[in-house]
């Protein structure tokens, strides 16, 4: 019997485990679901006899070991800062690990090691990153099979609340980890354009934002994504102009929470005394520039102090959010960031009544020399809804990913080893062929230019 062990039970983990579950009935698998809180994986495993739930510290490494050396296969949904320290030991124990965290350098100089065992790690195997490279190396492959050149590169994607139920200001609700979203854009950006490197700090990532038309939903709003540089290489982008990664919000998202940024909110580093015992208002006070001494409320100061409308959208976003309440905040929280993600987790919860979606978008400039240099634009998108008061899109589309390699894995179809991410054709021809199957197909759109 071939066991897979499954790190953490949080948002993105339901369907992966769902459909681990159903697969280990069907070939005498067995699951087993590793968390911080048992109850938590215990629920996931919904009652079924083909697995179990453990108590699970990543930093107790007596257990870290004893549990990886009786997997076959480790699928890592941990926290991306607990990644090098799982495949470290996935490494040492000779067992296959699959992680929808991004790569990077640590994980990297693990190649050698895993080869020489003949492991595979693979990284970056969830919606985004995930989906969106094997999808963007689909489409450059093809390109480049009738001779074309890629001149320019943009990839964008979104986890959202469905256009029929936008039921909050904000626009927005919670589908995955919190934590990301109120730290989001936390290392700044950096992108190509035309010919030349763009960099954006931290502060003003949620500045730097441009409109864009998304076919099937309208007009929404971008902010460039992390290091889209590194994709030049990634994706052998030796003629490319412009390579640019960024993420989608409906409009309004950026303008305020570039404010909620600038306020010192999404601060993870500083530790407040007593915050359980502080109200909302008390903690933007603390933000604020010592008073002038005059009778402005909390509210009024957050405006001035920040230059913008105090009867304005993004106040009015704000007051919902209940930043100038006057209510405790009430849960054993240590940083500003900590109380935004218990702010977040609980006003924009989403609802039994309420569907997500998830958005893949790429679009690229192709150029054909030997067609006396002829050029097109192609644009691909991918548009997938998740259930209500069932399985959200956010998860199917970052769980289902990881569990086909898992599946390629445990059945010996896929004869890979060292550290990768989802761009080798062994990895996304086969999973793209069953995710099509299971709704996330894209349709494209192709322009003479």
């Amino acid at each position: 019997m071939k066991k897979i062990l499954v790190l953490g039970a949080g948002k993105s983990s339901p369907y992966l485990i769902s459909y681990l579950l159903d697969q280990a009935e069907k070939y005498d698998w067995f699951v087993t679901v590793a968390d911080m809180d048992i109850n938590l994986a215990k629920s996931r495993l919904r009652g079924s006899s083909r697995g179990a739930a453990i108590k699970f510290d990543v930093n107790d490494s007596d257990i870290r070991s004893a549990q990886i050396e009786k997997a076959d296969v480790v699928v890592n949904m941990l926290a991306p800062r607990f990644q090098h320290l799982v495949a470290l030991t996935c490494v040492r124990k000779g067992k296959h690990m699959i992680s929808v965290s991004y790569e990077d350098r640590r994980m990297r100089e693990l190649a050698p090691d895993a080869e020489r065992k003949g492991v595979l790690m693979l990284t970056e195997i969830g919606l985004d990153p995930g989906i969106d490279h094997m999808s963007a190396t689909q489409m450059i492959h093809k390109i480049r099979s009738k001779g074309g050149l890629i001149k320019s590169f943009e990839s964008y994607g979104g986890g959202l609340p469905a256009p029929d139920t936008l039921s909050n200001p904000m626009k927005y609700v919670i589908s995955w980890n919190p934590r990301n979203v109120v730290m989001a854009g936390e290392s700044g950006a950096q992108y190509l354009k035309d010919g030349k490197i763009k960099i954006i700090p931290y502060h003003n990532v949620f500045q730097s934002t441009w409109p864009m038309e998304v076919p099937g939903i309208g007009l929404m709003e971008v902010y460039p994504n992390r290091d889209s540089l590194g994709y030049r290489d990634k994706y052998g982008f030796t003629d490319a102009d412009t390579v640019i990664r960024g993420t989608i919000r409906f409009p309004g998202w950026c303008e305020t929470w570039a404010q909620i940024q600038r306020l010192g909110l999404p601060n993870e580093m500083l530790r407040i005394p007593d915050l359980e015992n502080t109200t909302y208002a008390q903690l933007t006070e603390m933000l604020l520039p010592p008073s002038d001494g005059s009778e402005a409320s909390v509210d009024q100061r957050v405006a001035r102090f920040l230059g913008i409308n105090p009867t304005g959208a993004i106040m009015e976003k704000m007051r919902w959010l209940g930043l100038f309440s006057n209510e405790k905040i009430g849960v054993k929280v240590e940083t500003a960031a900590e109380v935004m993600t218990h702010l977040l987790s609980d006003k924009l919860r989403l609802h039994d009544d309420a569907h997500d979606m998830v958005i893949l978008m790429h679009k690229m400039i192709a150029e054909y020399p030997d067609e006396n240099n002829r050029k097109e634009e192609i644009t691909s998108t991918m548009i997938h809804y998740g259930e209500k008061a069932g399985f959200t899109s956010m998860a199917k589309s970052v769980g289902l990913p990881a569990a086909l390699v898992a599946k390629l894995l445990l059945l010996d179809k896929l004869p890979l080893s060292g550290c990768h991410i989802p761009t080798h054709p062994m990895i996304y021809e086969p999973v793209m062929k069953e995710l099509e199957v299971e709704g996330f197909a894209f349709s494209e759109q192709v322009k003479q230019l």
